[in-house]
């Protein structure tokens, strides 16, 4: 099996997972990956997470041209836009619309700065300081643009009503960074108005400069 056909398979893998234990419902949510020569494999276009046919991916090279498979995902200005700016950090992207981030998106005291909480190491190892940003039509270009506009400085965000988007150094690294995003805004809802403790200021400053994490202070 080639390299190219083993990346499809993973995609397809974790996307059925990420669908199977409801992190994304229905035609929701969209995946994409650096392919070894600089293209991309991305999800169709109303595809669901629990049906992604390997053969199907929409195949881009690397000057950004669609050559084979199904049209691409409405949202490629989000992924566009981090692979633009994040450089080699960037080998994939994964949005969702998963639950209890979309719910952190919408509440009024939410830290737009960052909607996380500092409430473990993991959610500061895997995806720094989360920026909240506004609401998008979805597939709106703008998206795209407000991305770029924060050069390259976050890993992730969240789009107000709508949900997260992340992107890793690969696939995997991608995926499970999702996945601490979501577990950590459930955690922040769990915990809500129970004045929980957090990681300190030396805490997290310790674990950001061990794990050399990119941390926009």
């Amino acid at each position: 099996m080639s390299d190219e056909a083993r990346l499809r398979e993973a995609i397809c893998g974790f996307a059925r997972s990420i669908f199977e234990r409801g992190l994304t419902g229905g035609a929701s949510g969209n995946i994409s990956a650096r392919t070894a020569d600089g293209g991309l494999l991305v999800s169709p276009t109303g595809s669901s997470f629990g049906r992604l046919d390997p053969a199907r991916l929409s195949r881009f090279d690397a000057a950004g041209k669609l050559v084979d498979g199904d049209p691409p995902t409405k949202e490629m200005p989000l992924h566009s836009a981090f692979y633009e700016t994040r450089g080699d950090k960037a080998g994939a992207v994964v949005h969702l619309h998963s639950t209890h981030s979309v719910a952190l998106s919408m509440l009024p005291d939410t830290d737009p700065e960052n909607v996380l909480p500092p409430l473990t190491a993991y959610s500061i190892m895997r995806l720094g300081r989360v920026k909240l940003l506004p609401y998008f039509r979805p597939g709106d270009p703008a998206m795209g643009e407000a991305v770029k506009s924060l050069a390259g400085r976050r890993s992730a965000v969240l789009l107000a009503n709508h949900g997260p988007v992340v992107a890793g150094k690969d696939l995997e690294a991608a995926v499970y960074a999702m996945e601490e995003l979501e577990e950590t805004a459930k955690l922040a809802l769990l915990t809500r108005g129970g004045n929980p403790v957090g990681l300190t200021t030396e805490q997290i400053r310790d674990v950001v400069q061990h794990f050399d994490v990119d941390w926009d202070y």
